[in-house]
C-alpha cells in the first residue's frame, strides 16, 4: 500500500515543481494533468485496491493533487497572459503624446426639444413615444380629418408602396390618439418624435422635422387652462417678460383653434428678419380636443374635456441657434455640428 501513496505524493511533488511559462507549456501541464485523459484519472481508480481503514486518507491525497494542479494551472494562464501583453506592448513608446479623444456634442435639434419637454416635465406632463409609420385611422380619421381634407393627398403624405392605409406619420397627433384609446383620463402628455410630410425642401422648410405635442385631458378642463399653461411655456423658454398673442385658427382636431405668437420685437436685423417685420413669431398651434376626437377614442366627451397644442422643433431651434438654413440641421456637417459643442 504505501507503494500507491509513494505514487501519490510523487505526482503532487511533480506538480509542485512545475513552473509552465510560455502558452505551449501551459497547456502541455493542462493537458498532462487536467485533460480528458490525464495521469491522475488512472491513479483515482486505485481507490478499490485501497484498505478501508486507509481510502479517507487516499481521498484527502488525490483532493490534494487535483486541487494543486488547479491552482498551478491557473497561475500560470495568468502569468502567460500577463507576459503576453507585456511583450505586445514592448515595442511603444510611453512617452509619446495620445492621440485626442474628440468628445460629441448635442445636435440643436436635441437640445431645443430637451428644454422644451423639461419645462412640461415640472407642470406634470409625461412623455409618450409610438412609431413613426402609421395607419390612417390614427394619424387622421381619430383625429377627426375628413376624407377629403387635402392632408390626405399624396402631395401631402408619404403613404408606404402597395398600401393605401400605411403611411409615414405627418404629425405626432398619432401618439395622441393611440394613448387616449389605451389610457384612461385624466391624460397629461407630450408627444416628441420626428414626423414626414412631402413637401419641398427649402431654407425654410423640409420632408421631415421634430414636433412636441401636448394633451390634457380631465373634467373640467378649458381654454383658461391652456392658455395659462402655454403661457408658463412661452415665460420659461423665452424670459419672463415675454408677451404672447392667441389668434383663431383652424385644426380637424380641435374646437376652438388657435395659433400662438410670440413678441420678439424689431430691435435686431435678426429679429426683424425672423419676424418679417410685425415683431411677432408663431411658435404653435392649440385649441380644445374636438368633441369627435374624444368619442372616436372612447372618451365620453359629456363627461371629459381637454386641450391639444403643437409645436415644430425646427423653426425654435433656429431662432434659439440663430441659424438661417433649416437644410443645415439635416446634413451632418460636422464643421456644422462642432459650433454646439459648448450646447447643453
Amino acid at each position: 500500500m504505501a507503494s500507491i501513496f509513494d505514487e501519490g505524493k510523487a505526482l503532487l511533488e511533480e506538480i509542485n515543481a512545475a513552473s509552465p511559462s510560455t502558452p505551449e507549456e501551459v497547456e502541455a501541464f493542462r493537458i498532462r494533468f487536467l485533460g480528458s485523459k490525464n495521469i491522475v484519472k488512472p491513479f483515482m481508480g486505485k481507490m478499490r485496491e485501497i484498505a478501508n481503514d486507509q481510502k479517507k486518507e487516499f481521498g484527502l491525497l488525490i483532493k490534494s493533487i487535483k486541487e494543486a494542479a488547479e491552482s498551478k494551472f491557473q497561475a500560470a494562464k495568468v502569468q502567460s497572459e500577463i507576459a503576453a501583453e507585456d511583450a505586445a506592448s514592448a515595442h511603444l513608446d510611453l512617452s509619446a503624446p495620445g492621440e485626442p479623444i474628440e468628445l460629441g456634442s448635442r445636435h440643436p435639434v436635441s437640445v431645443t426639444m430637451n428644454r422644451i419637454i423639461k419645462i412640461f416635465e415640472r407642470i406634470g406632463f409625461t412623455v409618450a413615444e409610438e412609431r413613426e409609420i402609421e395607419d390612417d385611422w390614427h394619424n387622421f380619421t381619430a383625429m377627426n380629418t375628413p376624407e377629403d381634407h387635402p392632408a390626405r393627398d399624396m402631395q401631402d403624405t408619404y403613404y408606404l408602396k402597395d398600401s393605401s392605409d400605411m403611411l409615414l406619420r405627418t404629425h405626432t397627433s398619432s401618439v395622441q390618439s393611440r394613448v387616449m384609446m389605451s389610457t384612461s383620463p385624466p391624460i397629461r402628455i407630450i408627444a416628441p418624435g420626428r414626423v414626414y410630410r412631402n413637401e419641398t425642401i427649402s431654407a425654410r422648410s423640409h420632408c421631415q422635422f421634430h414636433q412636441v405635442e401636448g394633451l390634457y385631458i380631465d373634467k373640467g378642463v378649458s381654454f383658461a387652462d391652456l392658455k395659462q399653461t402655454l403661457f408658463h411655456f412661452a415665460q420659461e423658454m423665452f424670459g419672463s417678460n415675454i408677451k404672447i398673442r392667441l389668434r383663431p385658427s383652424y385644426f380637424p382636431f380641435t374646437e376652438p383653434s388657435a395659433e400662438m405668437d410670440v413678441f420678439l420685437g424689431t430691435d435686431t436685423d435678426r429679429t426683424y428678419r425672423l419676424t418679417k417685420g410685425t415683431g411677432w413669431l408663431e411658435i404653435l398651434g392649440c385649441g380644445m380636443v374636438d368633441p369627435n376626437v374624444l368619442a372616436n377614442c372612447n372618451i365620453d366627451p359629456e363627461v371629459y374635456t381637454g386641450f391639444a397644442f403643437g409645436m415644430g422643433i425646427e423653426r425654435t431651434a433656429l431662432q434659439n441657434f440663430d441659424i438661417g438654413d433649416i437644410r443645415l440641421l439635416f446634413e451632418n456637417d460636422i464643421r456644422f455640428l462642432r459650433q454646439f459643442a459648448s450646447a447643453l
